[in-house]
């Protein structure tokens, strides 16, 4: 494993740190929350620029939906409904199941080899 790949998910390690997946990674990890734009900004390390750029984007495959306005603010969560999502929620948890096995020591593997 590298250095730099240390605190990422397994989803964004297989697919990559661009913006787009780390604001798809975000709402994967946290599916039951809604949040503002500039919220999912902040959490992501995303600039509000590029993500305003990647936002249609997420709206127009429909993997976020809009959940409720409070005052001016939009506050957006996963659309868990749709199809697409169900399939990258299954990828996010086989991809964790995965590097967790990959991180177990080989002995509870089972690849400890008894000497005679």
């Amino acid at each position: 494993m590298k250095a730099t790949e240390e605190g990422l998910s397994a989803f964004v390690r297989f697919f990559g740190a661009s913006p787009y997946i780390r604001v798809l990674d975000f709402f994967l990890t946290y599916p039951k929350f809604d949040y503002s734009k500039s919220q999912v900004a902040v959490e992501t390390g995303v600039s509000r620029v590029t993500l305003d750029k990647i936002w249609g984007t997420l709206l127009e495959y429909e993997l976020i939906r809009l959940n409720r306005r409070m005052g001016r603010a939009e506050l957006y969560v996963l659309n868990t409904q749709n199809p697409k999502v169900k399939m990258l929620i299954q990828w996010d948890y086989q991809l964790s199941l995965d590097l967790a096995d990959s991180l177990k020591p080989h002995a509870s593997r089972g690849l400890v080899t008894t000497v005679a």
